[in-house]
């Protein structure tokens, strides 16, 4: 323990790992979360996320697994797509709990098989991208097109949700094909200073503050600092907390945010 006993925490308010119980509802994150929820559920086929580094992606993804019941979705999530077509595939099946070997057409009838097993136990398969813009080989890309062919008369027996930075929007938006099979897209956007201030007092308050911290100058100051996107927002208020510890601070106000804003850059 740091600086948590010192203002009253039960742990680090500002870690930049995606832990779900620190997903913040804000009215942006709320919207790409219920686009992404009616995509799946609805089975759209394909859904794309973007947004800026930094902006809650990659929490919004867990946000949206812990939605989806176990027992309904057989979920595949690749944190890290950046393989060659047959490593991506393998890599798909392996998330699925299959360990697959053999030629590119092997895997993808496995996959197809798996697809199929899943419509008869009334189950829906759904393959997650994380950092999409990962992606350098476009036969990846077409094989993602191809996958949306598995299909029935009148279903998707797939859903695939591509999450990734603005670059990866323009990529897709470049293969015609494939960006015409995406049913639904969103970009999101930063947070604004509002939606920072409630951002800081959620993330403290979900680790066991009682009180408040932050001045109302400190925080509007760290939403100018950190631009709204919430992993700076988290580097700089987590900064803020260790020099308030170390000056035995009873809050933090505008002179120590000036002071993190040196050392973050």
């Amino acid at each position: 323990m740091h600086y948590e006993e010192h203002w009253g925490l039960d742990a680090p308010p500002f870690e930049n790992v995606p832990d779900p119980k620190y997903y913040f509802p804000s009215p942006k994150h709320e919207e790409a979360l219920h686009r992404l929820l009616y995509g799946v559920e609805a089975r759209k086929g394909a859904i794309m996320l973007t947004g800026e580094i930094g902006c809650g992606k990659t929490l919004l993804s867990r946000a949206l697994i812990l939605q989806l019941a176990k027992q309904k979705y057989d979920i595949a999530l690749i944190p890290n797509p950046s393989f060659e077509v047959t490593g991506f595939l393998t890599e798909v099946l392996y998330q699925l709990g299959i360990n697959a070997t053999g030629s590119k057409v092997d895997l993808v009838h496995q996959l197809n098989d798996r697809l199929l097993e899943n419509k008869k136990k009334g189950m829906d398969t759904v393959i997650v991208i994380d950092e999409a813009q990962a992606i350098e080989d476009d036969q990846i890309f077409e094989e993602l097109r191809l996958l949306l062919n598995f299909q029935l008369n009148d279903r998707f027996l797939l859903t695939l949700v591509m999450m990734g930075q603005p670059e990866f929007r323009e990529h897709v938006m470049a293969l015609k094909q494939l960006s015409q099979r995406v049913a639904i897209r969103y970009h999101l956007p930063p947070f604004s200073a509002e939606d920072t201030a409630s951002y800081i007092h959620f993330r403290l308050k979900t680790a066991g503050s009682k009180r408040e911290i932050f001045t109302k100058y400190a925080t509007f100051r760290i939403f100018q600092q950190s631009g709204g996107i919430p992993r700076n927002i988290n580097t700089l208020c987590d900064l803020c907390l260790l020099l308030g510890y170390i000056d035995k601070a009873e809050k933090i106000d505008v002179s120590i945010v000036e002071r993190a804003a040196v050392d973050v850059g």
